[in-house]
């Protein structure tokens, strides 16, 4: 079967940052829908036209990721908003009851960069926004999505981790 929307592709992948830094390994396939939410519009592009055995390699520039970096998205809250147990890498959906960041989108994940006795250093941005990205992906199947699948936009969780070989609070350069 060819890979054309809607379908479901098996893929693993290696992603690594444009200077080969790893980022992400997939080294057992899972299942993404092709046609809904489940991968970055240009990662289904490239995909289009393909089926089971293929090996794509992909150069993508941020705003074919996951966009450029926006330092306005970073911002310093008061420690005492935080639970006592806080540390560098935890994610929170929206800004914490109480902040005082003027402007602040409230439907972002926000991650904590940096925690200081006074403050806490808050990033809306994705961990990898303003990184160009390099992905190496093989087809492993392909099949017809389901009525359920087309109708949710996505096969399931997204499986897309950072790699522990990046530090908490650091991105790749």
């Amino acid at each position: 079967m060819v890979i054309a929307a809607p379908c479901v592709v098996r893929l693993s992948w290696t992603l690594t940052t444009a200077q080969n830094q790893p980022i992400d390994e997939l080294t057992e396939p899972a299942e993404f829908l092709v046609g809904g939410l489940d991968l970055l519009p240009r990662v289904e592009e490239a995909l289009a036209g393909r089926e089971a055995g293929d090996e794509l390699h992909l150069h993508l520039e941020p705003e074919h990721a996951y966009g450029d970096y926006v330092p306005e998205l970073v911002c310093f809250e008061n420690r005492a908003l935080f639970a006592s147990e806080l540390e560098a890498g935890m994610c929170f959906e929206g800004l914490p009851p109480g902040a005082t960041t003027p402007g602040m989108p409230a439907e972002r994940i926000y991650t904590v960069t940096e925690v200081y006795p006074a403050q806490v250093v808050l990033d809306g941005n994705h961990p990898l926004a303003g990184i160009a990205l390099r992905l190496h992906l093989r087809v492993h199947g392909v099949r017809a999505a389901t009525a359920d699948e087309i109708e949710a936009g996505s096969v399931g969780a997204s499986v897309l981790q950072v790699l522990p070989a990046l530090p908490r609070g650091e991105r790749p350069h």
